[in-house]
């Protein structure tokens, strides 16, 4: 067969160019990951590129449009959805950061958006889309797949959401919390329905940043409910009170704390999941909810700020119940940095937000553990021995520190005296030395702590009923069987608050006995 082979015209050859240069430029698209953005730009604060984009809700279509002149000198859209047709702006920034990231907002166009451009010079993309008046469906879940698969934009957003911006930020984000990296809310509304599933955005670990009016009515409706259920959820949540302030002026005249916030919360956490909690274990965060308070300079008021954005941060490991530990109710909460010889505090009851000992300890690299709870008989010890083993197998201190507070402190007490090798010290504050787990009331066993020369401290309030009844009785005992016993007297305290005001002088014993 003879194949004759025709020589390419100068036409054909510059078609098979254009052709090739088409596919290379594709190419290097598709390699980066990002597709510019088409159409008539105009410009956005500071010169920022921006894209007006309107979406067709039947077909789905996005397609680029010029934004009307007086929008692009004024706030807000004109019309952001009307005939089944949306209005969507994105703006690019000058150089994009490294992944490409970028924040959302489904109200409120172009109101207070000094922290979008402070994203701007950080190299975020910004992106706006109008919302439904209900919740928010398909033309959103299209609006993500446009920015992210047909544009490469990262598949997690920050949200910003102001007044009934909450509305839309939350109640796509509950539904979608796998596409959602951190939410900002600014005196957010929330519809009723989205309140109960709040606790899956901390399950999908979304940090929140709530920054409200004191005489706004939204905060106590709204924000401390979703705060208060955050903590609870064992979620990532800050909030920033601005004294005085009512629902107006929504943000902050310094955007640099929003900006940060958002910034660092783009990426979830790298710390290390640790070696000795397996998949029956879930993580949360555990943090004191004592405030710091801060003068805002630009808005001349004062702000009350609580949260992981101005107090340290620990990660929280709990044992599920149909994990390991079945009855449920074990917790690690693990250090920034672990002390040499990996020392822990066997913690007798269940850790709250203002356990000051606690907190001092894990600045100081211990492990805080406290064992499971079983629902019929309370405390177990051989969970507790289970729970000993683990973390002594993971390389933890094989000598404890024992740690209860009121009638808890019993317990704590009930498993030294039936481990007095495996203890360091015992602390215990406003004790009462009853006991579920033991048979006989540790007050009255006390011999095989102090022949194991086990040094302890009682921490009380003057006025607490327990201190003559309970402390000094131990005390006494303790000292006539050649035991180490110290006894802290905090005068005008009554038996409440458990945990001390001042706990160095708690941990500087626990510090000096650690073995």
């Amino acid at each position: 067969m003879l194949i004759t082979i025709k020589r390419p015209s100068c036409l054909g050859l510059g078609l098979l160019f254009l052709a090739m240069s088409f596919w290379t430029a594709k190419r290097t698209t598709a390699a980066d990951g990002y597709t510019p953005f088409e159409g008539e730009k105009t410009a956005w604060h500071e010169g920022f590129d921006r894209y007006d984009l309107m979406m067709d809700d039947a077909s789905g279509e996005i397609t680029p449009m010029k934004a009307p002149e007086k929008e692009v000198t004024s706030y807000g859209i004109d019309v952001t959805l009307k005939d089944g047709k949306r209005r969507c702006v994105v703006i690019v920034p000058k150089k994009a950061a490294p992944g490409y990231p970028w924040s959302w907002r489904g109200c409120y166009w172009n109101h207070e958006p000094q922290t979008e451009v402070e994203l701007l010079h950080r190299g975020f993309h910004i992106a706006y889309v109008a919302p439904d008046s209900g919740r928010q469906g398909k033309a959103w879940d299209r609006w993500y797949k446009f920015l992210t698969q047909e544009h490469g934009l990262a598949k997690k957003a920050a949200f910003i959401g102001m007044s009934k911006g909450g509305v839309n930020e939350f109640n796509w984000g509950v539904a979608n919390p796998d596409k959602v990296a951190c939410i900002y809310a600014d005196n957010p509304a929330l519809y009723d329905e989205d309140f109960a599933r709040i606790p899956e955005l901390a399950k999908h670990d979304i940090p929140l940043l709530h920054i409200c009016g004191s005489e706004d009515m939204l905060l106590q409706r709204h924000t401390l409910v979703i705060e208060n259920m955050y903590h609870q959820s064992g979620g990532s949540i800050t909030v920033i009170v601005k004294e005085g302030h009512a629902h107006h002026p929504h943000s902050l005249q310094n955007p640099k704390p929003i900006a940060d916030w958002i910034e660092q919360h783009m990426q979830p956490s790298t710390a290390n999941r640790p070696a000795f909690v397996d998949s029956n274990f879930t993580k949360s965060y555990y943090y004191s909810l004592e405030p710091s308070f801060i003068y805002l300079k630009e808005e001349q008021t004062y702000a009350t700020a609580r949260g992981p954005g101005f107090t340290e941060s620990y990660d929280r490991y709990d044992a599920n119940r149909s994990g390991t530990f079945r009855s449920g109710g074990m917790a690690i909460i693990v250090p920034r940095n672990v002390a040499p010889g990996k020392p822990w505090v066997f913690r007798a009851d269940a850790i709250d937000r203002n356990a000051t000992v606690d907190l001092a300890l894990l600045a100081k690299g211990f492990h805080i553990v406290t064992p499971p709870l079983t629902a019929q008989s309370g405390m177990v010890q051989q969970e507790w021995d289970e729970t000993y083993k683990m973390l002594v197998d993971n390389g933890f201190s094989t000598k404890p520190v024992m740690e209860g507070t009121g009638a808890n402190a019993g317990e704590a007490y009930a498993w030294a005296i039936a481990n007095p090798d495996k203890v360091s010290c015992i602390y215990a504050r406003n004790p009462s030395l009853r006991s579920l787990m033991a048979k006989s009331p540790p007050i009255d066993n006390l011999a095989p702590l102090a022949k194991a020369g086990i040094p302890i401290l009682h921490d009380c309030g003057s006025l607490d009923p327990w201190l003559n009844g309970q402390t000094r009785v131990v005390e006494k005992r303790y000292k006539a069987l050649g035991g180490r016993i110290a006894v802290i007297i905090r005068e005008g305290e009554g038996h409440f608050p458990l945990a001390p005001k001042d706990p160095k002088p708690a941990v500087d014993f626990i510090l000096s006995h650690q073995r």
